[in-house]
């Protein structure tokens, strides 16, 4: 009798490998800056706005200069709008060139007609309050002139009334009229004549008018006033 052959004890087979877990991909972190704060990577903005637009700037100053400067090299002069030729004496008022001549033809109609300085006085005050002694084309309602007389209302035509010489006239001939003209404030004696809204108002030209109709007495400008 045969004896039955023992089969060898098998090996356990290997047991299967799992793949190995992948790990999450380890997320990049910014350098930090002071306080925890994430550095842009850019300058701060002040300073990358002055790089960005420095050229610009240095375009700006550079035409600036050139245009402050004529061709030949001179300064450039102001604009004749802004330049006056005879500062009044004892004010602060600078008059143009416009202006100085009206106000002469104001004061030699004055004189003309034998009136005193006091006339004078009261219708420079009275044009510097009107019109700042320009012979204006346009004012409130059909108002005109150095003296703002108005058409409609028997002065004159607008023609006239834009005349310096007849303005002066026509102020001149309601002035003398006025009973104690030549003894009363000047804001009333002009208010007498021009009916203004505002009668009060002439009063504030009446040291300027004095010392302007001083000046007046010579046409040597440069000597009056300045």
């Amino acid at each position: 009798m045969t004896s039955a052959r023992t089969a060898p004890p098998r090996r356990p087979a290997p047991a299967a490998r799992r793949p190995a877990a992948k790990r999450p991909p380890a997320k990049r972190t910014a350098a930090r800056g002071p306080a925890g704060k994430r550095p842009s990577g850019r300058p701060a903005g002040g300073a990358a706005a002055l790089r960005t637009w420095w050229p610009a700037y240095l375009l700006a100053v550079v035409v600036v200069f050139a245009l402050a400067w004529r061709a030949d090299g001179s300064e450039a002069a102001e604009p004749a709008a802004t330049t006056g030729i005879c500062t009044v004496p004892a004010t602060s008022v600078t008059l143009a060139a416009d202006q100085w001549a009206n106000a002469r033809t104001i004061a030699d109609v004055a004189r003309q007609r034998g009136l005193p300085e006091r006339a004078v006085v009261i219708a420079l005050a009275t044009a510097m309050q009107e019109s700042t002694l320009h012979n204006l084309d346009h004012g409130d309602r059909d108002s005109l002139g150095l003296f703002q007389q108005r058409p409609s209302q028997g002065w004159g035509t607008p023609a006239q009334v834009q005349d310096p010489v007849y303005a002066a006239g026509q102020f001149y001939d309601r002035l003398v009229r006025v009973p104690g003209w030549d003894t009363m404030r000047l804001t009333d004696a002009a208010q007498t004549v021009q009916r203004s809204g505002f009668p009060e108002a002439y009063q504030r030209w009446d040291g300027f008018a004095q010392s302007l109709t001083v000046a007046l007495r010579s046409d040597d400008r440069e000597r009056n006033c300045g």
